[in-house]
């Protein structure tokens, strides 16, 4: 059917009729790539569309979802406004979602509300403020990740994505008495624990340049845990976070709250590109992380990030885990935070 060197007379199963398709365009939607069969993926041109961010959410009510649900529900812009503070309001405490169908049933149920009041009530113009939503709507549904309030020892930001949108992280790790095993806890997938072993392995043969006593190592089970443990989590970004986390374990020094990290890691402590670039960083973004660190070769991407969101970040593209380390490791020394960055490039760029 969709082979252009035959499908000029494809025949249906069904009515055993043959029929000319070489003419017609078809259009198919998915919401995970990975999901289509490899076969019919050949055949197509795959374009992607990335989920809106919060400002093109906004827009989007203002001069579209907004003026329709008040006029279906029986109502009109002199007698109510909603505010962008209230559009916003349940954007995020509301809504999880890429586009904007979960946002406008809740526009819509808020207008419901409001209609039900001005019949019964009458009265002048109302005008809805983010702080009102709630007395509305009710306690909100969503409960997004936010930044962690101080540094802390063995917890480390990362981000990830998904198809609702981007958001963070925290990966745990923790030393105790054993046999040197490694144990993964939190429903990760295979290519997530293959990160974790790849990080401490990286850990332990580096030990010495990284300032990890020999102690630390000996006799010690290695615990690395990343909360939510109901929800499935795979993928290879988590890597630097994963090696952040340990190394703060083993040598006792804080990981920095307000820095969250993506990138593969190898062995020899190289940082992979990833993807999902975009979403992950206004995910960061929205949970009020003040820095990113990223593959030095996802930096083209950042061009596609709305320009506000650019100018109120920090980012670190990096090409090596010690590069990594020593901008996200608090350390007791100065001195360890230059032998770090002397093995790697340094780069940071602020827009």
């Amino acid at each position: 059917m969709l082979d252009p060197a035959q499908n000029d007379s494809f025949t249906d199963h069904y009515l055993g009729v043959p029929f000319d398709l070489s003419e017609v365009l078809f259009i198919a939607t998915a919401n995970f790539l990975q999901n289509i069969p490899g076969p019919l993926l050949d055949r197509l041109e795959t374009v992607e569309f990335t989920g809106y961010t919060e400002l093109e959410k906004l827009a989007i009510a203002r001069q579209y979802l907004v003026p329709r649900q008040i006029k279906e529900n029986g109502l009109s812009p002199e007698r109510l406004l909603i505010e962008d503070s209230a559009v916003r309001e349940i954007t995020g405490g509301y809504t999880r979602e890429a586009g904007v169908r979960q946002l406008e049933r809740e526009l819509g149920r808020l207008s419901r509300k409001i209609a039900r009041r001005v019949a019964v009530d009458g009265g002048e113009r109302i005008v809805l403020t983010g702080a009102e939503v709630r007395s509305q709507l009710g306690r909100p549904k969503v409960r997004p990740e936010r930044a962690a309030p101080s540094d802390a020892v063995g917890t480390a930001t990362g981000m990830y994505y998904t198809p609702t949108g981007g958001d963070i992280m925290f990966v745990e790790a923790s030393l105790m008495p054993g046999k040197g095993e490694l144990v993964l806890t939190g429903h990760l997938g295979d290519v997530m624990k293959e990160s974790a072993r790849a990080a401490l392995t990286y850990a332990k043969t580096h030990a010495t340049a990284l300032g990890v006593p020999e102690e630390a190592l000996k006799d010690r089970d290695v615990h690395v845990h990343v909360p939510a443990g109901a929800i499935p989590k795979d993928g290879p970004s988590a890597g630097v976070t994963m090696a952040t986390a340990l190394v703060s374990a083993m040598t006792q020094r804080a990981a920095r709250h307000d820095i969250a990290m993506t990138g593969e890691v190898t062995l020899s402590g190289r940082v992979l590109p990833i993807g999902g670039l975009k979403e992950k960083v206004l995910g960061a973004a929205r949970a009020g992380i003040m820095e990113i660190v990223l593959p030095k070769e996802n930096e083209p991407e950042l061009e596609d990030l709305p320009e506000e969101i650019r100018k109120s970040l920090i980012f670190h593209p990096v090409e090596t885990l010690e590069e990594v380390l020593a901008i996200a490791l608090r350390s007791r020394d100065a001195k360890v935070v230059d032998e770090l960055l002397s093995l790697g490039t340094g780069n940071k760029i602020q827009s």
